[in-house]
């Protein structure tokens, strides 16, 4: 007996700390991109997520200022300036050859070409001399490196939600998720009490083309459907993709429902209906309110699934600027704004945002139901 309890503590360790490592392996990523997201863009693209909440050292190329701001003291020629700017940051070395871009260190003056010479303290002023006039519009090129404290901002989250359109996509894909969500819900939960306490010809073949529709492509269906629409009238639009959405998600909804419903105690329907109460009395007042874990546990699919769809509104919507949903402007950024990583980090992370929140609003009824739901049959 000791040996068996002793295997059972060692089983017990192993699940939790496998279950602790994909919990990591799943927020870790998300974590970083939420940091990602706040970090200032430069300091971004020059260092990972984990490294902002210390100092970080970049190599930078900043310019001299130009020919016209230069100034005269005797013989020789000079411009000033600080290669930092209005920003703050600590010089640890510098160069001015992209050769040797960390050769000296900060006070140093060194000999450039055609007798000019620089110099560069920690704090990022430098003093740039000459015997002849500086000629370049541009200024010279300044290699430093440099040590920065960490910046976060909100500069890109505000980009992304006012100027580059991801508000107006937002409600768009709202728009769309949350019927797509209910009508699914409401049409299967009536299909799956008819057939799981309903007796009528033909119940089991109905079942059976149900479980077969799970397994049928939806890409195989989109084209025809679209004819479809523009036969009848209905073209690309919100009720377009809507029944889509409502025709694609409902197999599932009713294997899932209907054996839940199913594994409800048969003695409370029969009670119900000798004290005299209809099917439709018994499903709003009793199979709805007992069949919530279910209708959740779907609903957090249906959601998930509806909110990160890019194909299904690519074809019953199009790349109209006015119905354009979240991943149809995720994609456009990723190909017109691909090296600039703040905004697409901060994009990335509004667009699962509310797809979080309905997770873990609702999670809670995720496992009950989708269990109750695969192994109860009727």
């Amino acid at each position: 007996m000791d040996s068996i309890v002793g295997k059972n503590s060692a089983l017990t360790w192993a699940v939790n700390i496998s279950v602790v490592v994909l919990v990591l392996l799943w927020t870790i990523p998300t974590f970083g991109l939420l940091v990602s997201s706040v970090r200032d863009k430069d300091q971004l693209v020059s260092s990972g997520w984990w490294t902002s909440f210390s100092s970080v050292e970049r190599n930078l190329i900043k310019r001299s200022a130009p020919a016209s701001e230069q100034s005269q003291t005797d013989d020789i020629y000079l411009l000033k300036g600080n290669v930092f700017g209005e920003e703050v940051g600590v010089i640890t070395a510098f160069g001015w050859n992209s050769k040797a871009p960390t050769a000296f260190t900060p006070g140093d003056t060194v000999q450039m070409r055609k007798g000019k010479e620089l110099q560069i303290n920690a704090d990022g002023s430098y003093l740039l001399t000459s015997p002849i006039p500086f000629t370049s519009k541009k200024g010279s090129r300044l290699f430093v490196t440099s040590v920065e404290a960490p910046i976060f901002t909100l500069d890109n989250y505000s980009e992304v939600l006012f100027a580059e359109g991801i508000g107006k996509s937002f409600l768009n894909t709202m728009t769309v998720t949350i019927p797509a969500t209910i009508i699914p819900i409401l049409i299967a939960a009536f299909a799956a009490y008819a057939l799981a306490w309903m007796e009528f010809p033909g119940r089991a073949i109905m079942l059976a083309m149900v479980v077969g529709l799970l397994v049928v492509p939806l890409q195989m269906s989109l084209i025809p459907l679209l004819r479809l629409y523009t036969d009848v009238g209905i073209g690309k639009g919100y009720l377009g993709i809507w029944l889509a959405h409502t025709g694609f998600g409902l197999p599932l909804a009713i294997y899932l429902l209907r054996n839940y419903i199913a594994g409800l105690p048969r003695e409370v329907i029969e009670s119900a209906r000798v004290d005299g109460a209809n099917d439709f009395v018994i499903f709003v007042k009793i199979i709805l309110p007992l069949s919530f874990p279910a209708l959740a546990s779907f609903a957090i699919f249906q959601f998930l699934w509806v909110w990160n769809d890019l194909l299904i509104a690519t074809v019953f919507l199009g790349n109209n600027e006015e119905e354009l949903v979240m991943t149809g402007r995720l994609r456009e950024m990723l190909g017109s704004r691909g090296g600039n990583w703040e905004i697409l980090t901060a994009s990335a992370f509004v667009s699962i945002f509310v797809p979080l929140m309905v997770f873990f609003s609702l999670q809670k009824y995720l496992v009950r139901g989708l269990l109750s739901g695969s192994v109860k049959g009727g």
